[in-house]
């Protein structure tokens, strides 16, 4: 029974579902990388200079993730999950792969973590240090760096817990550590279960299980949205409470994001409306899983495994959920380095943008044309029901002034008349090609 106190706090919190530019990662086209078969998302994290790191430099994002390769013989024979990152200026990208991937590989064989390394957890502490938990084949482990994409250095007493789980956050206050992992695994569901908290005075532990592991967060009875039990979720600390967004699912991992707060981080609470984000909303998707978030209000970045309805594989996803109205939204939609003479953009390559919570929208278009014969590179905006089949026929279509080895860029307003708009760019030349060719969607909501 919650009190009149957590009542009233519910009635004012809002979560606004926005589907991000899905997907926001995907796994590389060549076979013998280490990241060529499915991906699932780890731990978040903001660097730069708005209080995260003292250096004098522009904010960067850090998305860490899990991944396989499809050929296992170009990485000695073993296949299982390696950990790497990408970077982005932006909460919603565009992301870079960095070229040191995988940040954590597989040790050596025999080892406790030689069969797979996955869901990292990054927290910093001071100036620049910087700490990752991880699981390698179940245990936990622990490496240290001095950057957010290392290299990092594997703690030598590893493992330092050998609670067989899948780590989602960890939370330091106070001089207290809270870890919160999934535990035991395949408790609800074949790979999901509760959540459980170990805590620590150190980031190497000695780490202790509170309750004797009794979990702090578990799936409601049979029938209910989340009776399958959870993947592994982050934590965040702001504003004296502790906030959780967690994939929840049924038998069949048909998981849409919940939301739990907590006063002390042992006795939480789940929000009444949950599920807040729900996978419908997202063109295609059948489920959002192991899922970590960033706060930078009034939007949480809610980031995620994307499992599709229509084919297999896993990417990496975000839902943007704001906390109030009116709210303002931009998102990178297009980023395309050369369009040849003749050439346009296919809707493939623009992510569906959702206007069923916006009431207003632009579209940002920049690119610089090269050639003596300019002539104006066409925007053609298409509408969709479902963000799946898009329209023959052009809902909008906007000219972008075209000057000779000059950048150009414009603003197109636009009604919010589709549920789901994508963009094309053309360029109608015969003999000049367009660069760096660049387009945005902003839109939001009184």
């Amino acid at each position: 029974m919650k009190t009149p106190e957590q009542v009233r706090l519910e009635q004012g919190m809002r979560f606004i579902q926005i589907p991000g530019p899905n997907p926001i990662l995907c796994p590389a086209e060549e076979p013998e990388a280490w990241d060529s078969s499915i991906l699932e998302c780890c731990g978040v994290l903001r660097d730069g200079a708005s209080g995260w790191s003292d250096e004098d430099s522009a904010e960067t994002y850090y998305l860490y993730y899990h991944a396989r390769t499809r050929d296992a013989d170009s990485w000695g024979g073993r296949a299982g999950y390696r950990l790497g990152v990408a970077s982005a200026p932006h909460p919603l990208g565009p992301w870079t792969k960095h070229d040191g991937n995988p940040v954590i590989d597989l040790g050596d064989e025999g080892s406790w973590e030689d069969g797979w390394v996955a869901c990292a957890a990054v927290l910093k502490e001071g100036e620049d240090s910087y700490y990752m938990w991880y699981n390698g084949n179940g245990y936990i482990g622990l490496a240290t760096a001095t950057h957010p994409l290392g290299p990092w250095t594997k703690h030598p007493d590893n493992p330092v817990h050998e609670l067989y789980s899948y780590i989602g956050g960890v939370v330091q206050r106070d001089g207290k550590y809270y870890m919160y992992a999934e535990y035991p695994i395949g408790e609800n569901s074949p790979d999901q279960g509760p959540f459980v908290l170990l805590t620590a005075e150190r980031p190497e532990g000695p780490w202790t299980a509170h309750d004797g592991l009794r979990p702090v967060l578990a799936p409601d009875g049979w029938g209910t949205w989340e009776d399958g039990g959870y993947s592994e979720s982050g934590v965040l600390y702001h504003d004296d409470m502790f906030h959780m967004f967690y994939g929840a699912t049924k038998w069949h991992k048909l998981e849409s994001i919940g939301y739990a707060y907590s006063f002390d981080g042992v006795d939480w609470h789940k929000h009444h409306g949950n599920p807040v984000g729900d996978r419908h909303r997202d063109p295609d998707a059948n489920a959002f899983a192991e899922v970590h978030t960033l706060w930078e209000p009034p939007f949480y970045y809610v980031y995620h495994t994307l499992r599709y309805v229509s084919k297999g594989g896993e990417d990496l996803g975000v839902q943007v959920f704001a906390t109030e109205t009116p709210f303002r939204l931009t998102m990178p939609l297009l980023s395309v380095p050369r369009l040849e003479a003749g050439a346009s953009t296919s809707l493939a390559e623009c992510p569906a943008v959702s206007l069923e919570r916006a009431s207003w929208l632009s579209i940002e278009v920049s690119a610089r044309y090269v050639g003596d014969s300019c002539r104006s590179p066409v925007a053609r905006v298409k509408g969709s029901s479902d963000g799946v089949s898009y329209n023959t026929e052009d809902l909008a279509t906007f000219d972008l002034p075209a000057r000779a080895d000059e950048t150009v860029s414009a603003t197109f307003p636009l009604a919010p008349d589709a549920m789901f708009v994508k963009v094309a760019v053309e360029n109608p030349s015969q003999d000049g090609e367009i660069l760096d060719v660049v387009v945005s969607a902003t839109l939001g909501a009184a």
